[in-house]
Order: C-alpha cells, then structure tokens, then sequence
C-alpha cells in the first residue's frame, strides 16, 4: 500500500464515525495526502525512512505545527510554531500526522472521561472506560486509523488505555524523548509514550524520537533465558479471581517461551506508587497549570480543577520528606528486584464502566493507578501489552530494550530490532556464536545478534586445540576466502572489560566484510595457527562442527 493509499484508507475509516470522540482535531484529508506525495518524492530520491507511510495521530497536551494544542481545554488553546522534538523525528522518519487526539484534560486522569469534547468510549464495549489519560491515542490505534500514536505517561496514562484497548503500549525510562513542547503535567516525571499494534512497531518508533542519552553499560537485548520478577496472587489487590488466573496464565506463557520466573514481594513498590498524588509529588501539577485555573474559574473540568488546586498549598516541607521517602522505597524495591531482568505485572486492576467513573471520578481512577504510578517515580522503562486483560514487562532504566524484549517473548514474537540502544559492533566466527559454548559472554552483558555477515575473501580459518574448541580467523596476502560469521553489538562500557580478559591466542581487530565495511571482530595470532588444521574450505565454524558429526 502507497503512502497516499494508506491515507485514503484511514479517512475511509474515519467517515464510518466510529468512536468520533476520540479526536480534537483531524486534518483536512488533501493536506495529508500532499504529505504523502512529498514523502513519495522523498523516498523516489533514495531517502532511508525507517516509518515511512505510517499515519500519527498526537495525544493533544503535544505540540503538532499549525494545529492547536488544547490540553483538553478549549479555553488553554495555543497555537505552536513548531512541533515537538518528538513529533518532528517521527515526521523527519516519514511518518504522515492525522491529528490531534482527546485526553483527560491537562493528562489529569487514568479514566479518558475528563474532557470537554467527550468521554473516549472502549473500542470493544461503549459502556467501558478507554482509559486515560491517553484515550484518544489507543483508539484510534486500535481502531486501526492510526498505525502510531503519540501519548505521554506520568502515572500510567500512556499503558492504561493501551491495556484497556488491546494494544501495545510503550512507556520509556524517564529522560530518553524530550518533553519539551509537551504541556507538562509532573514534569519531573512526564513521559512521550508510543502505542502501536506491535512491539516492533512502537520500539522502531521510539528509537526514532530518544536521544542519544543512555549510559555506556545500557542493555542492548534481553538475554536468552530472562529472569522474571512476578507477585504472588495474593498481593495483587484488587483483581477478581478471572483477572487473577489470567495474569498467572500469562507467567506460565512467558514461563513456557523461555523465561525463568522467580516471586517478588511488591509492597515497597505499591508504597511508593501512593505518593506520586497522595503527598508532596502532586505539587508539580499546580505548578505547571495552576496559575491558568486560577485565573479561569471555570475554564476546567471540575474534578481536574479540584485535584490540581487542592497542590496549590503543599508546604515545601511535605515535598522534602516525600522526596526522602522515596529514596527509602527505591532502595528497598530494588534490593528485592535483585538480578531480575524485568518485573511481569497486570496493568490495570479492574476495567471499570464510564457509570462506575462517574460515581466515584476519584477513587475509581486511584485504583488504576495501582501498579503503574510507581514505574516513573522510581526511574524505570515499561512495555505495556495485550497478554490476558493487559499486562506490563517493567524494566530497569535504560534496559528499554529488554522490557521490549521480554513483551516480545509473552507474545510469542521475535524480539524486536528497532530499539533506541546503539553499542559497538563486534563480529564473531566461532565459539561466540550464537548457540555455541561462549556466546553468553555476549548475552550476559546484554549484547544483541544484529545479523549474519561473511568477511571479505581475504581470510583463511584454522580449528585451535583450545578448550572449548574455537576457531583462528587470520588475514592473509592472497589464497584467502569468505568466512560466515555473526555480526553483535555490546553495550560500549562492556567491550573494554570483554578484551582485557581475552585469552591468548585471540585478539580483536579489525575485520573487513564481503560489503567493504569494517568492524571489530575475533582474529587470532598467526603464531598459533602452526600445526592447527585449516578448516577455511567449509566455510565457517558451523559448517565445520556438522561436517564432524557427519563423520562420527
């Protein structure tokens, strides 16, 4: 399908009026299709667009050039100049903007009820929540109007709705996409969220807008065998016995794909998950649009007028002392984390009806902030996904790339290759290969396999008498060959330590590929090539090993 065939058929589906509520502002049809003609023209010129055709709808609390931003509050309005950075590197990466979509007003919500221009329906029960507060977003993504949507996530608002819709739903580690022209709601906290109908296609999407921020040792992938933190039912509060047996058929799937699980005792995440608006922490939203409801009785929703104006009077030392508690909690939470790779928890407690809101607006959405409040506050990265009635893979910051990972391994899907991670590439010819006696080296430090790769034929390969059994990749002047080999990347901060302890004959150098690039891979001496057999006819090291049990 055509860029400009794909607009078509999402404005198809925009005239059926399904879920209309979902928008604040849609764009004229013809502009969006001179989009798609520009873009045309772009990829004709040879452009790499790694989203190209893929339409964008914009959670409205960010800014899309010359389309308002509303917040959710028509009396707010503004018109930016310029779009945010992480709308403008979707759009650089070929991405076509549809609009702007509803919210709970100023991100105040878990619900999507709290708005002026309606409350956004659940695409599979119109009497459901779609939750909030990024409830346009996941609609109209899972309507399928939308390939990708912009939301943001400060207690869960960008993995609620997409568990209550049935999609994918990625929040980053705090600080990996800019905030700037977001309308902040706690700055110190605010997320850019991605929801997708893959965890592909939100991970190629999010490694487009993060910054190049993530520290030398940040995981590139999951390892092999994942270890797992998950709860026991019986602190998972709130969830009824159906909800309950789901999530614990969720564990034994991912169980059953390759994880290793092990119990977890979550009270001092839930602790501290209460005081992200239950404290000092709320503060942040009276400061970022207090003054504006201040000065507009009446401009605001009444239940989100009542929670930001009730932060006008925190005194500074209930911050303070929240602030320390924190650290107290974090502390604790990660103690009991201990090496676990990523933690399996529901997403939601409960899917209440928009009836069950509007009785109790407050405690309602309270509950569904359960197990999402404390990800931001404690600095983690998090995949919400469609497993049972919506689960969330929870990571360490920066280990983005393994929470997607291990969403990937639920689902039963390959893991994803779009991440945001970049390390440096290292070759491998032998025993590091995947599968074979070394390669946990790679994974343990959380190296990726990138892809296979052949040197150039200038090469030959020895089998070395070494324990275990590893090959000698040498360049030669002439008579060499192409040998097979796996291209990884590792984390930067790993490869300093992986060299130093490199054990003779092996060093790491410089190795050409059949396409004439270089990069850094396995060679050996020549000095300990002397009597080893020269193996360079079978091509390489996989080769080898099956031509010797052909022979046993």
């Amino acid at each position: 399908m055509t860029p400009a065939e794909r607009v078509r058929d999402a404005y198809a589906r925009l005239a059926l009026g399904e879920r209309p509520e979902a928008w604040i502002t849609v764009r004229p049809e013809e502009d969006v299709l001179a989009d798609a003609a520009a873009l045309q023209a772009r990829l004709a010129a040879g452009e790499d667009l790694p989203l190209a055709g893929r339409l964008l709808a914009v959670k409205d609390n960010i800014d899309v050039a010359g389309l308002p931003t509303t917040a959710g509050c028509p009396g707010y309005a503004y018109q930016p100049e310029r779009s945010a950075p992480a709308v403008q590197r979707l759009v650089d990466a070929g991405a076509l903007v549809l609009g702007k979509t509803n919210l709970d007003q100023f991100a105040t919500g878990l619900v999507g009820t709290r708005s002026p221009y309606g409350a956004v329906r659940d695409v599979r029960d119109e009497t459901r929540v779609s939750g909030g507060s990024s409830s346009g977003s996941a609609v109209v993504v899972a309507l399928g109007i939308a390939d990708l949507a912009l939301g943001t996530d400060t207690a869960g608002s960008g993995r609620v709705p997409a568990a209550f819709q049935g999609i994918v739903g990625i929040k980053p580690t705090p600080g990996l996409v800019p905030t700037d022209g977001v309308v902040p709601a706690c700055r110190s906290f605010d997320c850019v969220s991605v929801f997708a109908r893959t965890v592909d296609e939100g991970t190629r999407a999010l490694a487009v807008m993060s910054d190049p921020v993530f520290p030398p040792g940040a995981p590139l992938a999951a390892p092999p065998r994942p270890l797992v933190a998950v709860p026991h039912r019986d602190e998972l509060t709130g969830m009824s016995p159906e909800w309950l047996d789901a999530f614990e058929q969720a564990a034994k799937t991912l169980e059953t794909n390759g994880a290793r699980l092990r119990p977890i005792r979550l009270a001092p995440f839930l602790a501290a998950a209460k005081l992200l608006y239950n404290g000092g922490f709320v503060a942040e939203r009276y400061a970022a649009v207090g003054a504006f409801i201040d000065q507009h009785p009446g401009a605001a929703d009444p239940t989100v007028a009542a929670i930001i104006a009730a932060a006008r009077d925190i005194p500074a030392h209930v911050l303070v002392a929240d602030t320390a508690r924190l650290e107290q909690l974090r502390r604790e939470a990660m103690t009991e984390w201990g090496d676990a790779d990523a933690l399996l928890l529901p997403t939601a407690p409960i899917h209440p009806t928009i009836a069950e809101v509007a009785a109790d607006p407050v405690g309602v959405n309270a509950i569904l902030g359960t197990y999402t409040n404390f990800c931001n506050l404690f600095g983690l990265s998090a995949v919400a996904v469609p497993a049972a009635f919506g689960v969330q893979i929870i990571a360490r910051g920066f280990a983005d790339a393994v929470a997607a990972d291990v969403a990937a391994l639920l689902l039963g899907d390959k893991p994803s290759r779009g991440t945001a991670t970049r390390g440096l590439p290292l070759m491998v010819v032998g025993a590091h290969l995947a599968g074979q006696p070394l390669n946990h080296q790679l994974t343990r430090v959380g190296g990726r396999q990138v892809r296979q790769v052949r040197t150039a034929p200038e090469y030959r390969l020895y089998a070395l008498p070494t324990e275990p059994p590893k090959p000698g990749l040498v360049r030669v002047p002439d008579g060499g060959a192409a040998i097979d080999g796996e291209l990884w990347e590792l984390p930067a901060a790993a490869l300093g330590p992986f060299l130093a302890a490199l054990p003779a004959p092996m060093t790491l150098g410089t190795v050409r590929l059949d396409d004439g690039s270089t990069v850094t891979g396995f060679l050996c001496e020549n000095v300990a090539t002397g009597g080893a057999p020269d193996i360079t006819a079978h091509g390489g090291w996989r080769t080898y090993l099956t031509s010797l049990e052909e022979t046993r």
